[in-house]
């Protein structure tokens, strides 16, 4: 059978239905969905991803059948509408608009009108007795089409029709008459055959190939591409296209378009929220080009469609049991539902919905954990102004607010001047007229944006949910003067001055006004009661959720004591990670460190130490009674002793300053002893050099004293009837014979230490694996290793040879040419590295079957190696203290990932059974009938086979 490229909808049923988002894209679905809901959806049909696919496998050509298929389900939405397609007296018009399985708002191109020509444009004038209308549509298609077809810059068209409306004296387009449209449709049918050397198609099927080719090559324009690389979709996946017949809300005042969300899509509460224009078309609203209604006002200009829209918008709610988005159009007072989806949502607010749809018993708790994104938890721990500071401040301007959180930066007026200003290291507020989907490049490297058009579901609102970004839109204090300078208010602003803006109440102020902790933090610090925050209620609540589901345990990486707090603070069940490197760098350690180096005999550098054991000690003594009860990590000193010195170039700029004064000879003596000791520690290579466990056997006397500073600490809270449970951790172990004997002296520390308090402690020591040698050799090294934790920040650099330094000046190019898909510093690379942690996982089981395994590398905040580690069976991820939240849901939902996929194999396999059994008895009986079980059994497997895919690509 050929492959069906086309699923036609319309006469309440539909050939979709809303499970096959993955090949009818999240627009197609719906709209087949609320189809066979009974809702007033215009007729159409969906071209699946799949041709999408195919088409750029053969050449950018459709594949078999395809166009024909099209053709043919045209033909049924002329006989449900009663039009036809180029019928010069009942003219049919569709739009072509993209659909990918995944929202990308905006990134994909849409074509409104198709089918209108010289004839049928009258043909619509005369049907519907409104010949405004007529041409209105006309300029509108040749405008899109011309633009997004044809190549003509759209901007070229906007310059005429400003022009056109500066001298009839209007200031919206809305107010110029039939006549003045007409004349605006032949000079822009001048303007495209001017720019392109082509006359204006006038053939309606020419004009539909055209239109669907350009929506297929949308798909690979440059703003599509940089969306999906910043968000994480598959290049492969290609989109829908959703050809439905037009109906107009620009046919008079009773007419109108809109957008609108069963819930507020910023605080998540429960409120129908919208905007809405009346006499205006598809995309008016979205791109901000004038300021829209609430939606509530169609209550009172159009009144039986709004209560139609009421009612449908609860009825989906319920059905699909989320926050939805919706489009309509209102044509003549009746109701046309365009487009039902998940709603993109801030993270404040996906966690108040989720919470609040437990309680109405709408989803479960599990399905609320599922609900959030793990990233989108990280919102609630944005900063906020500080409120004195911002008191003191008057405002601007003040417009929707669209992004929740505080920003405060240099302006940039243009997307390529926030990128250049983001690499220069500045923050950046993009200031504009209203934002496009070309600028999403300037807008990922914002921290915040202000718009001076626009509404709540306006581009920029809409990416602002997406990305997690501090937003104001349709700020009318704003007027951009050109891409140097902007008015906002009674100010005139240059490009580089500073600008502050709360996208939590829609304030715009002058200046950089500083920031304080989130209500989340404040409360994690003490400094604000937790039942005086409703936000801190819900995150706590989702957390727990989470807790009761995940399996994996979540640490902490954390140096001093206050860290250690806030860890605990956020349900860290431990530190992972204690960097003691960090603690000699204080104030009062670093001269004492730096002489210990500077000490030329064992004897000496002991001297020093003792120095620094009861600094030390009290550091892990302050660890411990933060994590009294959960283990606590210790990793021995890492890093080379020419970290702990002054910079070779500065000491030499110093020597060379004290030699021409000639007053401080001892100072002069002092700094050039210090430099030759800075050139004899010299390595051209130090990252692989003289450092971590190769540091300690070398030098045996550091590990001596930091062994005896950890179980001294230990010894000391034991007796005041504490339970400590400190883990020794040894860096850069490659060789069994190296964790022997950092582990021998350890043990032989640890045993004078308890002896001399006269107090038994339970502790381990193991390492982290770092090293490719170390995971090839895990096996060796796990007869002496207690427990492994894998430092994948260098296992990544050693495994690829990169250095993270220096890597982000290729990495991102290497995404954008598709070398590689991720950041492997930020994602865990599961192909390679992921490989030698399996391995390491192995050999260390196969020696030690109980051996504790973890993650302290800067991966163990990232979900998507959160998710991975939970699979490789890890005890626990260990990451920032701010990251612990993250990392918790992150693991929770891993867990019930896990268990879906089994349930859905187990589900699967009593089909599979009875399936061979039949298939068995069939050949004894020699039927050739096919079996009623071969065929639900291979629909099981199918149905198994698509659950795990789908929860593979979702990772």
């Amino acid at each position: 059978m050929a492959k069906k490229y086309v699923y036609y909808f319309g006469d309440g049923k539909a050939e979709g239905t809303s499970n096959m988002k993955e090949l009818l894209g999240g627009k197609g679905a719906g709209l087949a969905e609320m189809t066979n809901l009974g809702i007033s959806v215009p007729p159409g049909f969906t071209i699946t991803t799949e041709a999408c696919v195919e088409y750029y496998k053969l050449g950018k050509k459709y594949p078999p059948g395809m166009w024909e298929t099209a053709l043919a389900s045209l033909k049924r939405v002329e006989r449900s509408m009663g039009m036809g397609f180029g019928d010069p007296e009942r003219p049919l018009l569709v739009s072509v608009r993209s659909g990918a399985r995944a929202s990308m708002p905006g990134m994909m191109d849409t074509v409104l009108n198709v089918g209108l020509t010289l004839k049928t444009v009258e043909g619509l004038a005369a049907k519907t007795k409104n010949e405004r209308f007529a041409q209105d549509s006309y300029r509108r298609f040749i405008t899109m089409f011309g633009s997004i077809v044809m190549g003509v810059p759209r901007e070229h068209f906007e310059a005429i029709l400003n022009h056109k409306k500066e001298e009839m004296g209007v200031k919206h387009e809305t107010q110029l008459d039939a006549r003045a449209l007409r004349d605006l449709v032949e000079r822009f049918k001048s303007l495209v055959k001017e720019e392109t050397g082509k006359g204006f198609p006038d053939d309606p099927n020419e004009q539909l190939k055209l239109a669907i080719d350009a929506v297929f090559s949308s798909w690979n324009g440059a703003r599509a591409i940089t969306y999906r690389r910043l968000n994480g979709i598959p290049d492969h996946w290609g989109t829908a296209i959703n050809v439905v017949a037009m109906v107009f809300g620009n046919m008079g005042d009773t007419s109108g378009t809109g957008v609108a969300f069963t819930r507020d899509p910023n605080t998540g509460e429960r409120k129908f929220f919208g905007e809405c224009l009346m006499n205006a078309q598809g995309e008016d609203v979205v791109a901000g080009i004038r300021t829209p209604l609430p939606v509530t006002e169609l209550g009172r200009t159009v009144p039986p469609a709004y209560k139609e829209l009421e009612h449908t918008y609860k009825r989906l709610e319920k059905h699909y049991r989320d926050m939805l988005d919706l489009e309509f159009t209102i044509q003549e007072g009746k109701l046309y539902m365009l487009q039902t989806r998940v709603g993109k949502r801030t993270g404040i607010s996906a966690v108040r919905i989720a919470v609040e749809m437990v309680k109405e018993g709408l989803i479960t708790k599990r399905e609320a954990v599922q609900r959030v994104g793990p990233d989108q938890l990280a919102q609630y721990l944005y900063p906020i102004f500080d409120t004195q500071a911002e008191a003191g401040s008057t405002p601007l301007g003040k417009g929707l607010p669209a992004g929740p959180g505080a920003a405060a930066g240099k302006i940039a007026l243009t997307p390529d001047r926030a990128v250049e200003m983001k690499a220069a290291g500045q923050r950046v507020v993009l200031v504009r007229d209203e934002t496009s989907p070309d600028d999403i490049h300037g807008m990922n490297a914002a921290t915040g944006f202000v718009t001076a058009r626009g509404g709540m579901t306006s581009h920029a609102a809409v990416v602002a949910r997406q990305m997690g970004k501090v937003c104001v839109a349709g700020c009318e204090a704003v007027e951009v003067i050109d891409n140097q300078s902007v008015r906002i208010g009674s100010k005139v602003f240059r490009e580089g001055d500073y600008l502050s803006v709360n996208g939590s109440t829609g304030n715009v102020y002058d200046g950089d006004i500083p920031v304080m902790e989130s209500e989340i933090i404040q409360v994690v610090q003490g400094k604000l009661d937790a039942k005086k925050s409703q936000k801190y209620q819900l995150f706590s609540t989702i957390l727990s959720w989470a807790d009761s589901v995940r399996t994996m345990k979540v640490r902490a990486n954390a140096d001093v004591p206050d860290q250690a707090k806030i860890a605990r603070g956020f349900g860290a069940e431990g530190i992972g990670l204690c960097r003691t490197e960090h603690m000699f760098f204080a104030e009062d350690r670093i001269s004492i460190m730096q002489k210990m180096i500077l000490a030329r005999t064992k004897e000496d550098r002991e001297k020093y130490l003792e120095q620094l054991l009861p600094l030390q000690k009290q550091d892990f003594i302050g660890l411990y009674r933060e994590m009294e009860g959960f283990p606590v990590t210790i990793r021995l000193l890492d890093p080379p002793l020419h970290e702990f010195l002054p910079k070779r170039e500065e000491l030499m700029v110093e020597i060379a300053q004290l030699e021409l004064t000639g007053k401080d000879g001892a100072k002069l003596e002092e700094q050039r002893r210090l430099l030759a000791r800075v050139e004899e520690l010299h390595e051209f290579n130090p990252m692989l050099g003289l450092r971590g466990c190769r540091l300690g056997i070398t030098m045996p006397e550091i590990t001596r004293m930091q062994a005896r500073a950890i179980i001294e600490a230990a010894c000391e809270l034991a007796k005041e009837g504490k339970k400590i449970v400190p883990e020794i951790m040894i860096p850069l172990v490659g060789m069994v014979a190296e964790m022997k004997s950092q582990k021998d002296l350890i043990r032989e520390v640890a045993q004078e230490t308890m002896k001399r308090f006269n107090v038994k402690l339970s502790y381990l020591v193991g390492t982290m694996i770092e090293l490719p040698r170390a995971a090839v050799t895990a096996e060796r090294i796990a007869e002496e290793a207690e427990f492994f934790s894998f430092g994948t920040n260098d296992l990544t650099q050693t495994t690829f040879g990169f250095s993270r330094d220096d890597a982000a000046k290729f990495i991102d190019y290497y995404r954008t040419v598709k070398i590689m898909d991720a950041d492997p510093f930020a994602t865990l690379d599961r192909e390679g590295v992921g490989s030698l942690m399996k391995t390491a996982i192995s050999g260390g089981r196969k020696s030690r079957p109980g051996i504790k395994l973890g993650i302290c590398g800067e991966h163990g905040g990232d979900p998507s190696s959160v998710e991975f580690c939970h699979q490789l069976g890890l005890d626990y991820v260990s990451c920032s203290p701010f990251r612990v939240a993250i990392a918790r849901l992150a693991a929770a939902q891993a867990a019930i990932a896990e268990g879906d996929a089994k349930a859905t194999v187990k589900k699967a396999i009593p089909a599979r059974a009875k399936a061979v059994t039949v298939v068995k008895a069939a050949r004894r009986t020699k039927s050739t009938k096919p079996a009623k079980a071969v065929k639900k059994a291979v629909k099981a497997t199918k149905a198994s086979r698509r659950s795990s895919s789908t929860t593979r690509k979702k990772r």
